[in-house]
């Protein structure tokens, strides 16, 4: 539709200091007329777009103009202030709040009248978490590479990428990078990373493939589970697998069946149901997760003697 387009195009002239046709049609898929024309309809509908010829020639608009809020409706706005927020809820700033202000005049009345939407993407983390991504953000905008020391369940180990993505997903955020050490690709969870540095390097960048952000991908089902859980345990099921993840047994006990990602999260997981859980299959593990209570037996029987004597 004309109107997405427009409003496209005057985001990027919002976000860029300038452009030409040729990129304008390139990036929404129209001929270079079709760009010219609709430059003219956001002329006509008084927005200040100059136009310039010859090399290093293109559009801009002029510094520090506001859109008309007439060509965003009500909703438009919310969703917009809505995101907006969330990018704010991560910092801990209000940065993109006042960008809101370059969006509608007036705008603050409205970010506090009439929302029905709030997305807090902060986390437990903040204080750690902030600073990272705020390192990150300058480093993927500066094309500088990253050092870090990354820990996962193969053990721990210097990285040097090249960052290109910073990613929210499934509650967490996550780095998309080249690793120089891997030569591939790799998703890194942020709160794995720790002595995150911005070298002076720069990288030339390169074909960057969108992350394959699946469920299967980043936690693949390799462990069949199968559990018996009390019925006092059925609201965090719900929660944590949803209403299908187990059949109501006749005693009013609940059987759970699920494909798990790792071993140590799964028997983790189970010991914090204490003994509202028994896992039945896979047998392995079953021995294994007895193995564990019984060497915590083992440990708290030491401190209990200990402390009786």
């Amino acid at each position: 539709m004309k109107i997405d387009r427009l409003i496209g195009i005057l985001s990027v002239l919002l976000r860029q200091e300038q452009v030409t046709a040729p990129e304008l049609a390139a990036r929404f898929e129209v001929s270079r007329r079709t760009i010219n024309r609709d430059i003219e309809s956001l002329c006509k509908a008084g927005i200040p777009i100059a136009t310039s010829q010859g090399a290093g020639g293109g559009i801009s608009i002029m510094e520090g103009y506001k859109i008309d809020s007439t060509l965003l409706s009500a909703k438009d706005m919310q969703m917009i202030l809505a995101g907006l927020r969330s990018l704010d809820s991560v910092s801990g700033s209000s940065y993109y709040e006042r960008l809101m202000e370059k969006l509608r005049p007036g705008a603050s009345n409205f970010a506090y009248g009439r929302d029905f939407m709030l997305i807090d993407l902060s986390s437990w983390y903040k204080e750690t978490l902030a600073p990272k991504i705020q390192l990150i953000q300058e480093a993927i905008q500066e094309k500088k590479l990253l050092t870090f020391r990354y820990y996962s369940p193969k053990g721990e180990a210097e990285r040097k990428v090249e960052p290109y993505f910073l990613i929210f997903h499934w509650s967490n955020w996550y780095l998309w990078a080249w690793c120089q050490n891997r030569q591939a690709f790799r998703l890194f969870k942020l709160n794995r990373m720790t002595s995150v540095e911005k070298t002076t390097e720069r990288f030339p960048g390169r074909e960057v493939p969108l992350p394959e952000l699946s469920n299967e991908k980043i936690f693949p089902g390799e462990i069949k589970v199968k559990a018996l859980f009390q019925a006092e345990a059925k609201w965090r099921l719900i929660e944590e697998f949803g209403v299908d993840s187990f059949q109501t047994q006749k005693d009013g006990s609940l059987l759970f069946c699920a494909d798990y990602t790792d071993e140590e999260n799964l028997l983790s997981w189970l010991l914090t149901f204490g003994d509202q859980a028994e896992l039945l299959e896979p047998v392995y593990l079953r021995m294994k997760l007895r193995e564990t209570i019984r060497n915590m037996e083992a440990v708290y029987d030491g401190i209990y003697e200990t402390d009786r004597g």
